[in-house]
């Protein structure tokens, strides 16, 4: 996958051909849709013990985890980004300072995680509500997988810095043992052992600490001399320290903006019960693969924007966003077909529980909604990244979170929870429309 991301790079973008482009975002797609698996699987595992209260104590710790680590989502998008352009460019010392930078980042922010977890907890638990029982299986949940912080916020920044090298297959390597360990672990320890939400936790707790020092003793193994020879004064140079920071202070500002709209939803689902938290949190499970899946696209142009910018090839840059477009939107389409075929039976396979089956079914239409609004933004999403242009992405999503706003105002009171899935619908579309009109601007900034 590396010669062929570096081929694209030499021959420019007449030669970027469709099948060029797919042989970069297919790998990035399954390893996209890795991420989103160990949330499916732990609520799959939970969905088979009689009780909607397990599923949402797990939903409800999930979010609490999504939080926190999508907060730190830019340790992998800014890596990529930077990583990227530094590849473009061949400049050799960028491309190891890429990596180390934010792994001290990842480490700090891990272990204030693990120190502050009980007010954390607290205070998310607080913000987000549910029953006491639907809490005592949140609590537990969290208590055991917030030793992993370190670990999963290392794994953003090896994933970020191997995609941005061109090195897919590593980053689908490390991935893929993440899942298919968390997999056998589940299996094991809930419907083995018996351990229910503790043993969720503790299968996806071993996953991630196996997959990070499995992805570390690949990246080590190969770039040790190279790594060796940073010093200390090449880490914290201001002109692009203060870069990365400003990069990773917009993206982190965007994540605030989108975990709130989660939380939010998330809070209006377990305001109307169990069954509709437990509902809602396996549609949620659908949506995270879908996006994910759309968002392998979006990684592949990140990768060959960061490229072009960093080659100075605005040829390449421009094929980057028809490409983006014409294989974002088919495989939207993709995906509302299969919901529309298929959705009852995805859902089935989540929770054997009447209820909660039933209520999933009946919101399977925004399911088959989504991909269709959402493609676009997921895509120009992953362009203004590569870019490292992170202010647009930031003022995007602070408009979009306000259209959620008021559709929830609007909406929810008359429609329930149909009016929040409306609202989530709503920011969806409005993300893509926002970032749609930073286009011209980025293009000028880039190649002017």
């Amino acid at each position: 996958m590396k010669a062929a991301t570096a081929s694209i790079e030499m021959k420019g973008a007449l030669t970027l051909s469709h099948r060029q482009y797919l042989a970069l975002a297919i790998p990035l797609v399954i390893s996209g849709i890795s991420t989103p698996i160990l949330g499916a699987v732990d609520t799959a595992v939970v969905g088979r013990i009689p009780d909607p209260a397990s599923i949402g104590g797990v939903a409800i710790g999930a979010v609490i985890f999504n939080t926190m680590y999508w907060l730190l989502g830019f340790l992998r998008v800014s890596t990529s980004g930077f990583t990227a352009q530094a590849e473009g460019a061949n400049n050799q010392k960028e491309m190891q300072l890429s990596f180390l930078r934010p792994m001290i980042l990842a480490v700090l922010f891990g272990l204030l995680f693990i120190i502050l977890q009980q007010p954390i907890l607290q205070i998310s638990l607080s913000l987000i509500g549910g029953s006491e029982a639907v809490s005592t299986f949140a609590a537990t949940y969290f208590s055991i997988r917030i030793w992993g912080a370190p670990f999963i916020l290392l794994s953003y920044v090896m994933i970020g810095w191997l995609m941005g090298m061109g090195n897919v297959r590593l980053a689908l390597a490390t991935q893929i043992l993440m899942n298919v360990l968390n997999i056998i672990l589940d299996i094991v320890f809930v419907l083995g052992l018996g351990m229910g939400v503790s043993g969720v936790a503790y299968a996806t707790l071993i996953a991630e600490i196996s997959a990070v020092l499995f992805g570390a003793w690949l990246i080590f193994r190969t770039n040790r001399v190279k790594i060796a020879q940073i010093k200390l004064p090449m880490l914290i140079e201001s002109e692009p320290l203060i870069k990365m920071l400003k990069v990773n202070r917009d993206l982190f500002l965007r994540t605030v903006c989108l975990l709130t709209m989660t939380v939010i939803f998330t809070s209006k689902g377990a305001s109307m019960g169990e069954v509709t938290l437990a509902a809602n949190a396996i549609l949620l499970q659908i949506h995270y693969i879908m996006a994910y899946l759309l968002g392998g696209f979006a990684n592949a142009s990140s990768i060959i924007v960061g490229r072009a910018i960093g080659g100075r090839n605005p040829s390449l840059y421009k094929r980057v966003f028809s490409l983006s477009a014409h294989w974002g939107f088919i495989a939207a389409i993709i995906l509302f077909l299969f919901i529309l075929l298929f959705g009852g039976n995805i859902v089935a396979v989540f929770t054997t529980i009447t209820e909660v089956r039933e209520e999933a079914i009946e919101l399977l239409i925004w399911m088959m909604v989504f991909p269709i609004v959402g493609f676009w933004g997921l895509q120009l999403d992953g362009i203004f990244s590569g870019a490292t242009e992170a202010k647009s992405i930031r003022d995007s999503m602070i408009l979009a979170l306000i259209v959620f706003l008021l559709a929830v105002w609007l909406f929810v009171p008359n429609y329930h929870n149909h009016g929040i899935w409306f609202a989530f619908v709503s920011f969806s579309l409005a993300r893509s429309f926002f970032l749609s009109l930073y286009v011209s601007k980025l293009t000028r900034t880039k190649f002017s």
